[in-house]
């Protein structure tokens, strides 16, 4: 079986691997460089953003702190109002008693 083969047949064959070596090839290599790029830009992004969060969550920990402490003042508060309380009836008791007001 001896199959002729014209020479035109090796040339186009010559000529579709010229063109998926030297223009294919390349610009594949292009592209998967330039997808290669755009996924560190990224990568380096979401670093940012995790920075980012990180941050806010130790900042808005304190938050309950916060609250704890604006609990114990309210608690504070209403035991120095009843000082007061006391501080004016045993006011009232000593004027009352001495006659004065003890800032003489």
């Amino acid at each position: 079986m001896n199959i002729q083969v014209p020479d035109i047949v090796y040339w186009i064959w010559g000529l579709t691997l010229a063109i998926a070596v030297f223009v294919i090839l390349p610009l594949a290599l292009y592209f998967l460089q330039r997808t290669l790029n755009a996924a560190r830009s990224i990568e380096r992004y979401f670093a940012e953003m995790r920075d980012a969060g990180v941050g806010i969550a130790n900042n808005t920990g304190n938050i309950k702190a916060l609250d704890n402490t604006i609990s114990v003042a309210t608690q504070i508060l209403s035991v120095a109002g009843s000082i007061n309380d006391h501080a004016a009836a045993i006011e009232n008791t000593f004027v009352a008693r001495t006659g004065g007001n003890g800032r003489e």
